[in-house]
Formats: structure tokens, C-alpha cells, sequence
């Protein structure tokens, strides 16, 4: 089975290989010096920092697996060349919630990027799955847990 690609805004590549150098770079380097203290004080048994240190490092070391499997897979969304006829990966969306009666703003990324506090929202959410193809103009329907929403496509920019 192929491995799915994770879609990157250019910005959200950027982003991830700045995590990955400081948690290389710098957090490695903090937790081993907090380890290493630890250590110092002697017995392992009852010594809650080095405990605490260990479990900082395996969460380090899993953060890094993590962004290194995105990496591997990304494909890289260049928003320049985002056909703006249609909702894609790395467009920004105007939409008009037909229920509350208001303008929503969403910019269309993939998964790994997908924040909802800052009106990034996946292309594998519900809302992004509807809204991928759609077209100036369009109301698309969006299955919630709550029910049908409408979204009516205002319009389609590119996410600059």
C-alpha cells in the first residue's frame, strides 16, 4: 500500500523544518545536559528529574520521527500555480454559512498544517472535503455530526 502524500503550503514546510532543526539542534542538546544533572544526583530510583528528563527526551525523539515521516512524503502545494476556477489545497475560501447567516474565512491546507484557530482547516475535514472542486457560486453541503451545514462559495483567493 502506497503511503498517502501530506500536502505542505510552502509555508508549512518552512515551518516543520524549523521544528525539526531546533528539536535537533537545540532540545537534543537541553534534555542530555538535564539528563546528565540528574544522573549526578545519584540514586535513579527515586529521582523524579531524571524521570521527567527521560520522558521529555522520548517525546523529543518521537516529534522527530514524527516531522521526518511527514517530510519523507510531503508534496508541496505551490499556491502560485493554484487554479483559482475551483477550492484546492492552498487557496484561501470566502464562504457564507447559509444557517448563521455570516462570511467565513478558510485557507485550504493538508492534514499535518490543518489549524482550526487560525482558520487553517485540512483537506480531509469534513468542511475541506466539501469544499475541494467546488466553484465560485456554489453551495455546497457539508455533513456534521450536528446536521447539514450550507456553505455558499463567495470567493476563491490565493493563499498569499
Amino acid at each position: 500500500m502506497e503511503e498517502k502524500k501530506n500536502l505542505l503550503t510552502y509555508a508549512g514546510l518552512k515551518k516543520l523544518e524549523e521544528e525539526l532543526h531546533d528539536l535537533k539542534v537545540v532540545r537534543r542538546k537541553e534534555v542530555a545536559e538535564k539528563i546528565k544533572e540528574a544522573r549526578e544526583q545519584g540514586d535513579l530510583s527515586e529521582n523524579a528529574e531524571y524521570d521527567a528528563a527521560r520522558d521529555e527526551q522520548r517525546d523529543i525523539e518521537a516529534r522527530i520521527e514524527e516531522i521526518e515521516k511527514i517530510l519523507k512524503n510531503a508534496e508541496i502545494v505551490v499556491e502560485d500555480e493554484v487554479d483559482l476556477d475551483k477550492i484546492s489545497v492552498g487557496c484561501k475560501v470566502k464562504v457564507y454559512d447559509c444557517e448563521f447567516d455570516e462570511e467565513i474565512e478558510f485557507k485550504i491546507v493538508g492534514s499535518s498544517e490543518a489549524n482550526s484557530l487560525q482558520g487553517k482547516i485540512s483537506n480531509e475535514s469534513p468542511v475541506g472535503k466539501a469544499l475541494i472542486g467546488a466553484h465560485k457560486g456554489e453551495t455546497v453541503d457539508v455533513e456534521m455530526p450536528s446536521g447539514i451545514m450550507q456553505y455558499k462559495v463567495l470567493e476563491i483567493q490565493r493563499n498569499v
